[in-house]
């Protein structure tokens, strides 16, 4: 005997209608259609599975979905994050912090974040890279301190 159960719902601009049909008492379809109000269709799929799996494959495809949106929907705070440092910012970067200046060095690295599109921590990390006293405003690292923290390009110490 077959048996279909439909339900509609509408997300944004985006009809969805899902439809589970048995065909016999082993399998179970699945059929989803998404369409704008035009008629376009958007979204169209079908599963077939068994009518035991039902209730847990529902579950799969809620975590599985509700995870993905998730991340999708994170917006990327910064703009620049992940993207490579050229010598041309480090250039920019360390001008800018060795500029004078009688703004403290939390304030200038949040300025300098927000003009670079990255993270205060990546500015910072940055900062002492580039030969710069991430604590101080305008001043160099001592020669040791850049040793130690790996600084190279443009240091008054050289390119390591």
């Amino acid at each position: 005997m077959t048996s279909t159960f439909h339900n509609e719902i509408k997300l944004g601009e985006v009809h969805y209608r899902l439809s589970a049909t048995t065909d016999s008492d082993d399998s179970m379809v699945l059929d989803l259609l998404g369409s704008l109000d035009s008629g376009e269709v958007i979204a169209d799929g079908r599963l077939r599975l068994p009518v035991e799996g039902g209730v847990t494959v529902g579950k799969l495809l809620a975590r599985v979905l509700s995870a993905h949106t998730r991340l999708r929907s994170r917006p990327s705070r910064h703009a620049n994050a992940n993207q490579p440092w050229t010598e041309a910012l480090d250039t920019d970067l360390r001008a800018a912090w060795l500029t004078p200046s009688e703004t403290d060095s939390p304030k200038l690295i949040r300025s300098l974040a927000d003009a670079m599109e990255r993270s205060p921590t990546a500015i910072r990390a940055r900062l002492a890279r580039v030969g710069c006293d991430p604590d101080v405003p305008g001043r160099e690292l001592s020669a040791t301190a850049a040793v130690l923290l790996g600084a190279n390009s443009g240091s008054s110490q050289g390119k390591t």
